[in-house]
Parts: C-alpha cells; sequence; structure tokens
C-alpha cells in the first residue's frame, strides 16, 4: 500500500513527533492527505514555552498563532494542543480520530515494522534506550501521555530504524568480537528509514514501475543525513550506525571517522570520553569546519571566497559522492539517485556536485533543471541520462500516518 493510501480512507489519523522537550504534530485527514492542523510546543519544562499552531479554516486558507504559557510536562502539553485544537474548530477531527501515530527513534532488533502500543511494546522500547538515551525516553513520554489524553483511540509506534532491519548481516555486523552483538547488541542499525522508505514509494510512483523492480540510492540530507542502499524496496545498505552519528558529514556531526580518533583527542587534550562524545555529535561536522551548520549561509559565505565555508562544502560533497559510487557497487547499478531533505530539497549547488563526475556511472545533472526550483517531485537527470536523478519533497510525517492507518487495519 503506497502513500496514498489517503484517498482510500476518510478518517483522521494525528502524528506525533516527540523530543525531550518538544513536541511536533500534524493531523491528516486520510481521505485527501491534508493537513487540518499542524504545530509544535517547545520548551516544555522550561519558566515558558511556546505552540505555534498552524490550522485550515472554513474558507479553506490557513491560519497561525503563537501562543507562550508555561507547560510542565508532555501532559500538559498535549492538553495544550488538545485545548487550542478545539478553540480553532478542530474538535470534530480530535474526537474522531483512527489513530495516533508516534515517530520512535529507535527499535533494536525487535521491531522490524510499525506495532499497535500496548505495555509490551512499551517495555520493549524503554529496554531500547541504551541504544538511543537522547531520543526513546522523550518518545515514550509522549506515548505515555497521549494515551492518558486519548486512552480509546489506537496508537501505533513507527521506527526509523525498522526500514533498515531488511539489511542482511554482513551488512550490519562490525568487525568487532562478536559477543558484543550478542551481549550488547552492537550492530548497525541506520536511521531515517520512514523517509528513506517514504521516497522510495514515490519514486517508483514518479517513474511508473513496481518498487519491486527498482535499485534506489536514496540520500536524505539535512542537519542530520544518510544515505540508504534500496533493493526491491528493501533497505540492504545505509550509512548511519549503531548511532546516527555514522556516514556522511552531518550540520554538528562528524560521521565516518578512524575510530582511533576519540582516544588520540582524549590523550593529547585530556578531555574526557563524555566532552569527546558532545564534540563529535553537536560540534562537529560543517559546523566543526566553518562555525555554521545552517547550509544556506554556508552555500553564500562560500560564494564569497570563504575558505572555511568552501572547505565544508567540498567535505560534505565529497562524502556524498563517495557513498552514491559505493552503493551503486553493493546494488549492482542503480535506476535512480534521489534527493530529499532541506539540503537535499533545495541546495541545487549540493546536488550539482555531489553527483559530479559520476557520468561513468551514468549519473548526469541537467543545469538547467537542477536550477529549477519546485515543491513537487522532479527528475533533474539530462534527458539521455541512463540514471534518474529525482528530487522528492520528504514528508517523514504522512509516511507515519500511512503506516499508522496501515498497522491498525492489520490488526482488526
Amino acid at each position: 500500500m503506497s502513500a496514498t493510501i489517503g484517498t482510500e480512507f476518510n478518517m483522521n489519523v494525528l502524528v506525533i513527533n516527540s523530543g525531550s522537550s518538544s513536541i511536533k504534530y500534524q493531523i491528516f485527514n486520510m481521505s485527501d492527505n491534508s493537513v487540518p492542523a499542524s504545530g509544535v510546543i517547545e520548551r516544555i519544562g522550561e519558566p515558558q514555552s511556546s505552540l505555534k499552531h498552524r490550522w485550515l479554516k472554513a474558507d479553506g486558507e490557513y491560519a497561525e498563532i503563537s501562543l507562550t504559557q508555561y507547560v510542565a510536562d508532555h501532559k500538559e502539553g498535549f492538553q495544550w494542543i488538545t485545548d487550542v485544537s478545539e478553540d480553532t474548530g478542530l474538535t470534530k477531527q480530535l474526537k474522531e480520530l483512527f489513530g495516533i501515530g508516534h515517530r520512535v527513534v529507535h527499535g533494536g532488533e525487535i521491531f522490524h515494522e510499525p506495532t499497535v502500543i500496548n505495555e509490551k511494546v512499551i517495555a520493549a522500547i524503554r529496554e531500547m534506550v541504551p541504544l538511543a538515551p537522547l531520543h526513546n525516553p522523550a518518545n515514550l513520554v509522549a506515548i505515555e501521555a497521549a494515551l492518558k489524553a486519548y486512552p480509546d483511540v489506537p496508537q501505533v509506534a513507527v521506527f526509523d530504524t525498522a526500514f533498515h532491519q531488511t539489511m542482511p548481516p554482513h551488512a550490519f555486523h562490525y568487525a568487532v568480537p562478536y559477543e558484543l552483538y550478542n551481549k550488547y547488541n552492537v550492530r548497525r542499525y541506520g536511521f531515517h528509514g520512514t523517509s528513506h522508505q517514504f521516497v522510495s514509494r514515490q519514486a517508483a510512483a514518479y517513474l511508473g514501475r513496481p518498487l519491486k523492480e527498482l535499485d534506489l540510492i536514496t540520500l536524505h540530507l539535512g542537519n542530520g543525513a544518510s544515505a540508504a542502499a534500496v533493493k526491491g524496496g528493501r533497505s540492504i545498505d545505509t550509512s548511519m550506525g549503531l548511532t546516527p552519528l555514522e556516514g556522511l558529514i552531518m550540520g554538528t556531526r562528524c560521521g565516518d571517522i578512524d575510530p582511533s580518533l576519540p582516544f588520540y583527542i582524549a590523550q593529547r587534550s585530556g578531555m574526557s570520553m563524555n566532552d569527546i562524545d558532545k564534540m563529535l555529535n553537536k560540534e562537529s561536522g560543517l559546523k566543526g569546519i566553518c562555525g555554521a551548520n545552517d547550509m544556506r549561509e554556508i552555500i553564500s559565505r562560500a560564494e564569497e571566497n570563504d575558505v572555511l565555508a568552501a572547505l565544508s562544502l567540498d567535505m560534505f560533497c565529497y562524502r556524498i559522492k563517495k557513498y552514491i559510487g559505493a552503493y551503486y557497487a553493493v546494488l549492482g547499478g542503480t535506476d535512480a539517485v534521489i534527493f530529499t531533505g532541506g539540503i537535499g530539497e533545495n541546495a541545487a549547488l549540493v546536488r550539482k556536485k555531489c553527483c559530479e563526475g559520476l557520468d561513468g556511472l551514468g549519473v548526469s545533472i541537467d543545469t538547467e533543471k537542477n536550477n529549477s526550483p519546485s515543491g513537487e517531485a522532479r527528475e533533474i537527470n539530462r534527458s539521455a541520462s541512463p540514471v534518474k536523478v529525482l528530487v522528492i519533497p520528504a514528508n517523514e510525517e504522512l509516511e507515519i500516518a500511512v503506516q499508522t492507518v496501515e498497522t491498525i487495519l492489520a490488526a482488526k
């Protein structure tokens, strides 16, 4: 079932993406995949929390408000969302929720697909906390708050890692003592799975071909970035690993490095391993090279001959190009290279630099097409190119909504 499931069902689905101090939400009307409301609460637990709420009015136009108040926890946050939604005319949508879909970052090896949430599932997600200490606890808080707020609505956990559970053992194992896998679940898991799955489905629809017949290289490029090799709709390799730190250079994450580097830094600088972990996750990547992690700023500075901005841009694109080549080899060729995410969708220069010199693989960009912005799925390759180069807008929330409906229907 594809992300156009909404054309078949008249139902409302609430999608929740929770952080440690935030709640992002969207309500989808699955009859046409429209969004009657969306918003975000930030700074939960701080003296002044904020809520940005956008909703569709009766006249078909969107309105938006920004509010502030103290919100002690996620339970109060959900109540605030409910109150504001009802105040803006969304009472019917909330009372007729078919389901609630939760983004959960880490499902380990337990969850290979979305699942209806119950106490057993909650306990299993809690067991995964050591693998995602910054993310799973926040996801759990949101799940428990939503269950209290909407006790009669089926709720589904959609895992970032699930799509990559089809990786074969030779792709997900690390070459470290095997007992570390048995004892501590040390292996590569991969992330951004919902995004990679969504754009794979959309690519198949765009190309008018069955997904099971396609070999795809998907590139989710934003402040977090990852690549995936998708064969017949199944992930067979991806750039992120045990954590989201491995792989591509990102906004503040280093990506692939020599494993000895943290020990060398500790010996030479006296930094603790916790400080180094923080540095590699929050102070490295693009920010570590040029002091900025916003690609728009980096490109602007590079065009003004800022040496470090140009270096960070070149490093970012070079690493992506290496992964394109690697996954071309893994797949034995590819039908399409897909760019998505904030950078992938909007930075024409990044797309150009990532694909330069890949003509031998059949990857060739048309400059005019690449430089023509669009909010729709499109191809930017030269007409004679054997490999399609696609730009597909990310919509992880819609994919979560679709998977929520599929999972609830399958469980009935």
